[in-house]
This record gives structure tokens, sequence and C-alpha cells, in this order.
């Protein structure tokens, strides 16, 4: 299972996915949200989750969410924020948007763990 993970800091990248890489994921990567849309298109078949900041030049994780949600192609992707954006509003804004689930920062690897297998909802023993 590969993860994309969108983050414009390149040590929430490596923490990513040195977890995920010890989970049995692979990863991809884009720094920003401008590089991650004009990713997709090539990529999205092959993603099973898009991990999502919100806070990041040129284009935020939450309007990322919105144009992805407006794209029927990607409608099955499941998408987590993980951000440092711990706010009540940001997370219903983000669920409402269309986000599958919400990580704030910073986060354990048990927790990034934990919110990885509720996205793609396998059991502990199935990665």
């Amino acid at each position: 299972m590969k993860l994309f993970v969108v983050d414009d800091s390149l040590m929430a990248r490596k923490v990513i996915k040195t977890v995920a890489g010890a989970l049995g994921f692979e990863t991809i990567e884009a720094q920003d949200g401008i590089e991650a849309l004009e990713m997709l298109p090539n990529i999205y078949s092959e993603i099973s989750l898009i991990l999502l900041d919100w806070n990041m030049p040129g284009l935020s994780g939450y309007d990322v969410l919105v144009k992805i949600r407006e794209n029927d192609l990607y409608a099955q992707l499941p998408i987590m924020m993980v951000t440092t954006e711990g706010q009540k509003s940001h997370i219903v804004a983000a669920i409402r948007a269309g986000a599958n689930n919400y990580l704030t920062k910073p986060f354990t690897a048990d927790e990034l763990e934990s919110k990885l297998m509720e996205c793609l909802q396998i059991e502990g023993d199935n990665i």
C-alpha cells in the first residue's frame, strides 16, 4: 500500500515516512498542495491514502482537500489531515469538506499508526 504525503515540512514527511515504512507502507511525497495536485492524476490509482497538511505555502491543505473532493475520479481516495491546526472549527471544516480523519501535530508513532489503520480499515494483524 502506498501513502501520498503532502506536507511542506521535510521533517514531517520524514517522520511519517519512517513510521509508515515500519508498518510496511510505501510513501510518495509532495512538498506543497500545488505539486500534489499536479502529481495526483498520475498516481491516484496507486495510492491508498492521502495525508495532507493544512498550512502550506501557495495552496492550503484545506483548499487541496476541496479540489480533490470536487473531482469524481478521486472520490474514493481516503484523506487524512495531519496538521498543527487542532481547533475544533478546523476539524469540523475538514470533515465537512470530505476528510476521512484528522491527526494533530505533534503526534506519536502509535497515534499515527492508529489513525492510518482507521482510515484504511485495517486490523493490526493484517498489515
